[in-house]
């Protein structure tokens, strides 16, 4: 099964985290790549101490990408590209039961990573494995084929008010 948590709102890791610690606890192993995303992210230290959770690496240091000019955004796509081909090989040798993409459809947006590349691996992977995906504004292709599609619309957020984010809360 296909899960696409998306829009402008908060919680869309927040929901992929959730669904991560019913799938371990159930057994399932679980896949857990993030992009855009540090080590320091706080739902890292909880994941990494949970059975069946497995995290691929993360950069130490990463701008947001409106922050990054063009040299840095091809360094981040070099690093991204990396992350998203040795988590399929890894997916795929190691029949992992649940892989989650987060902020995935960010990185293709900025074309970090190839649209294609990823569709190719959701359309084709394994009928058993679920995956996740997070971002903003995925392509219309992932909507249609995934089974969960969820919409996370902003209403109101202390961002609005110039409050940046938090330990704990926002990262």
């Amino acid at each position: 099964m296909i899960h696409v948590y998306y829009g402008d709102g908060k919680g869309k890791t927040t929901a992929a985290v959730g669904l991560a610690a019913r799938a371990a606890g159930s057994n399932m192993k679980v896949l857990f790549v993030q992009f855009l995303k540090t080590e320091f992210s706080g739902e890292r230290h909880t994941l990494s101490h949970t059975e069946n959770v497995t995290l691929t690496f993360c950069p130490l240091e990463l701008k947001f990408t409106f922050e990054m000019d063009e040299k840095e955004k091809a360094q981040a796509a070099k690093v991204f590209k990396g992350i998203f081909d040795s988590s399929v090989t890894t997916a795929l040798t190691e029949r992992y039961d649940m892989v989650i993409l987060d902020e995935i459809f960010d990185v293709i947006n900025c074309e970090m990573i190839s649209e294609a590349e990823v569709f190719e691996f959701v359309a084709n992977a394994p009928v058993s494995m679920e995956i996740v995906m997070t971002g903003h504004n995925p392509p219309e292709r992932f909507i249609e084929i995934a089974d969960y599609v969820t919409e996370f619309k902003k209403i109101k957020h202390p961002y609005d008010r110039g409050i940046t984010g938090r330990i704990g809360i926002e990262f």
